[in-house]
């Protein structure tokens, strides 16, 4: 487990992030400069009477478990009055090419990159819940489908029924629907991407495969992306990224049906990103001690894990 110590420097190198910006909308950021991956800037506000992680979410298109990893210690229900709440609104680019849609199932996101403009969306997610996971695929869209009615499948019918309660066999459009005002159907059969009637679940495990999305996002996302658009879904819990001649590491809890895991597992799985990632090594010494401790807080924000090497050298130089 994570020390406090650690931990409350991890929140303070957040907030040392911040951008004192009046708050607007992350939905649009300009993609960064060649050679660098990190884009958008960590907010902070002041918790009032009303708020829930809940709500600043849909505000601030966040998703409810990244509100929650961003605010360790903080209560999602009733942070407080005046109580300090990060959002956390900076992400490294998912690794891969930079084009289509890309959905990061281990941070319960998608990225859209126009081919017509140096910009990429970003927008929380719902995604396959246990026993229901979300594929891990390239696919596309083939389908857009305004007000859409929902006929349930065989196998949600028979689980509700086995709960209880029973769906009918077919719900038309309106506020009732689970499929909300837009859906985006992909080519791998029986998924989709689309809108919600539930106030909850976005940036959780929730759905039964598909990906759900706020509503103002999905029909803007539909505004944006072409019948036809690449669509490739990854499982990326850590991101590894530059900005600025600076190495960063993002670190997202790891999906698993099979309950927490491992500090060994997670190691590996950090180690064999690495590998993949000949211009890290090469270039930088990894200060592992800070790795292990973003590995293990998982705030899922970008923080700092080393310095080129001519920085690290000329500091040592300085001190001798």
């Amino acid at each position: 487990m994570l020390n406090m110590l650690a931990l409350k420097s991890l929140r303070l190198c957040c907030l040392s992030m911040v951008c004192a910006a009046p708050l607007v909308s992350a939905i649009e950021l300009p993609l960064p400069a060649p050679g660098d991956d990190v884009i958008g800037e960590v907010q902070v506000i002041q918790a009032r009477y009303e708020d829930t992680f809940a709500d600043l979410g849909k505000t601030h298109d966040l998703g409810y478990l990244e509100m929650v990893a961003a605010n360790p210690g903080v209560d999602a229900w009733l942070p407080g009055v005046g109580t300090e709440i990060i959002l956390p609104t900076r992400y490294i680019l998912p690794p891969g090419p930079r084009e289509g849609v890309v959905i990061n199932l281990a941070e319960y996101r998608l990225y859209y990159y126009p081919k017509d403009k140096p910009v990429v969306y970003t927008y929380p997610l719902g995604i396959g819940r246990e026993g229901w996971d979300s594929p891990i695929s390239d696919t596309s869209i083939t389908v857009k489908t305004p007000n859409p009615g929902w006929t349930p499948p065989q196998s949600i019918l028979r689980e509700h029924a086995e709960m209880g309660d029973p769906l009918p066999a077919y719900v038309p459009p309106g506020p009732d629907n689970p499929l909300g005002p837009y859906k985006l159907t992909l080519g791998l059969p029986g998924y989709l991407i689309h809108g919600s009637n539930k106030k909850f679940g976005i940036g959780m495990r929730v759905s039964h495969g598909c990906f759900r999305m706020l509503n103002d996002n999905v029909l803007e996302l539909a505004k944006l992306v072409p019948v036809g658009v690449k669509v490739r879904i990854i499982n990326e819990p850590y991101k590894f990224g530059f900005e600025g001649g600076k190495l960063y590491l993002e670190a997202h809890a790891p999906l698993s049906d099979d309950g927490e895991t491992s500090v060994v597992d997670k190691h590996a799985a950090v180690v064999n990103v690495l590998l993949k990632r000949d211009d890290i090594q090469d270039a930088h010494l990894l200060d592992w001690d800070r790795v292990r401790e973003v590995v293990a807080a998982e705030v899922g924000m970008p923080l700092p894990i080393a310095e080129p090497i001519e920085v690290a050298l000329d500091q040592a130089l300085s001190v001798q």
